[in-house]
């Protein structure tokens, strides 16, 4: 996958803490709705657990910029990274999204989440890697 200034990064390179890792487009409406939960859980964990936004371009008209353009008008500070091969969603066997993992700091999966997640869920995954 790639940053957001273009560089190319491995997802097992992000690994060594629990990370949230999760499978987005902004012209995915139920991504849209959950983006403000994941914001705020960033704020009061990102310096414990990982979390690994990663845009779908190509997803019903998605692209780089229109994510990055959402991503901007909202003000998420979360990590954002583009999916722009497949190569990130790929080994994850996603068909759908949005979809949210949760891996121990070795990268090993302990959870995951089909659809929209509120808070409730997204704690409840976030207990089960912290």
């Amino acid at each position: 996958m790639q940053d957001a200034e273009g560089n190319d990064v491995s997802l097992s390179s992000l690994f060594g803490k629990p990370m949230v890792l999760n499978f987005w487009a902004s012209t995915c409406g139920p991504c849209q709705r959950e983006m403000p939960e994941f914001q705020a859980a960033f704020e009061e964990m990102g310096d414990e657990v990982r979390f690994t936004m990663v845009d779908i371009p190509g997803f019903n008209g998605e692209s780089v910029q229109r994510a990055k353009q959402f991503v901007a008008d909202n003000g998420y500070t979360f990590p954002v990274f583009f999916d722009v091969d497949g190569e990130a969603s790929v080994p994850y066997g996603l068909s759908s999204i949005p979809r949210t993992y949760f891996l121990d700091a070795q990268g090993n999966v302990v959870a995951s989440a089909a659809g929209m997640l509120d808070a409730q869920t997204l704690q409840q995954g976030l207990s089960m890697i912290r």
